[in-house]
């Protein structure tokens, strides 16, 4: 079991994706984002496996992320927050988001 102390070290925030890429050279169908945590976090860049979203459903949308996990390297692109979602057997995975408009950087806690 985790404790509350480790899950509280989890840095979770609110963004907005800024830019949605295509990201052919990834092993599975993944897209490029780009998204706005706000100034206490800044842009960051995920490689995000949910090409199911048309790119026009995720530019400009709000999404939930990890952004203290060390940058993974994927196919030469640096990922630096992990985007998070449900994982659905039938859907793949179904992004977590705000259910109403909030402010960029806010925590989920």
């Amino acid at each position: 079991m985790a404790t509350l102390e480790e899950f509280e070290r989890i840095d979770m925030r609110v963004g907005r994706v800024l830019s949605v890429e295509e990201f052919p050279e990834a092993r599975r169908p993944a897209w490029k984002l780009e998204i706005d945590f706000g100034p206490e976090v800044g842009v960051k860049r995920s490689s995000a496996q949910i090409t199911h979203y048309p790119r026009e459903a995720l530019d400009g949308s709000l999404v939930v992320a990890v952004v203290n996990f060390p940058p993974r390297r994927i196919a030469g692109f640096q990922s630096e927050v992990l985007v998070l979602g449900a994982l659905d057997d039938d859907q793949g995975v179904v992004l977590l988001r705000p259910d109403r408009d909030c402010q960029i950087g806010d925590r989920i806690g």
